[in-house]
């Protein structure tokens, strides 16, 4: 490839990161760019996450800087490449990052390869700071439910009560549902009560508790079922757990 064309390609890449990047692209003297070169040197500034997407929440404070600039022969001869940080970048993963992106230059020899380059980085930078911040959350988060959740609800006599209560209630609607309609017909003398057919569910129900009455104010009345006292059977449990 001629010279000429090679400063014509050059160029159109250029203008194109300038297109592209915009703000985050710009030229700077060559003393400050850290390359042992005179040419013209550019930087582009990198965050982990895109302007648009980013949470003031969630943003990690780091940006860093790759510094480029073109050979001779460039696309055809790898660019030099430098990476500085401009705020919370280990000196260890500027150096980390410069190889990868100077192994990916290698690769692709013959295109211009600048965005693919700042691609690659801004890729890195995230998966590096940010995704480590998203785990040491998730860490956090798990060692609060390990640390809270065992713990639970103390177990006391009105809690055991309560539970109870909740139980029986939820047992004496599954069985208002299943009793037969010629318990509801009945003549009114023969008729079970809503207790009675309760409690003798519930005296065969293995395993299950006795009812211990207390003196005759705890007594209850009995309830008879009428077709017109209830619209449906969770009336009829409405009206059998006022009494209770």
């Amino acid at each position: 490839m001629e010279s000429q064309n090679y400063a014509q390609e050059q160029e159109m890449e250029l203008e194109a990161l300038q297109a592209i990047l915009m703000d985050d692209f710009k030229e700077i003297a060559s003393h400050e760019s850290g390359l042992n070169t005179s040419n013209r040197c550019f930087q582009i500034i990198l965050s982990p996450q895109d302007d648009d997407d980013a949470d003031e929440s969630t943003t990690t404070p780091v940006q860093l800087a790759v510094i480029f600039s073109h050979t001779e022969k460039y696309p055809d001869e790898p660019p030099y490449l430098n990476v500085k940080s401009i705020r919370g970048i280990q000196s260890e993963d500027c150096k980390i990052l410069k190889a990868k992106l100077e192994q990916e230059a290698s690769e692709n020899l013959g295109m211009a390869m600048v965005y693919t380059l700042v691609t690659l980085a801004k890729e890195w930078l995230s998966e590096r700071y940010c995704q480590a911040g998203v785990l040491d959350t998730e860490e956090e988060d798990a060692a609060k439910d390990d640390i809270v959740v065992p713990h639970g609800e103390p177990v006391t006599v009105e809690t055991f009560l309560a539970w109870r209560e909740r139980f029986e209630a939820e047992l004496a609607l599954e069985r208002a549902k299943l009793m037969p309609e010629s318990a509801l017909a009945a003549p009114k003398e023969k008729k079970l009560t809503g207790r009675q057919w309760f409690e003798s569910g519930r005296a065969s129900t293995k395993g299950a508790m006795p009812v211990t009455e207390g003196g005759e104010e705890e007594e209850e009345e009995d309830i008879d079922f009428d077709d017109e006292d209830f619209e449906d059977d969770e009336d009829m449990l409405e009206h059998y757990l006022a009494e209770k």
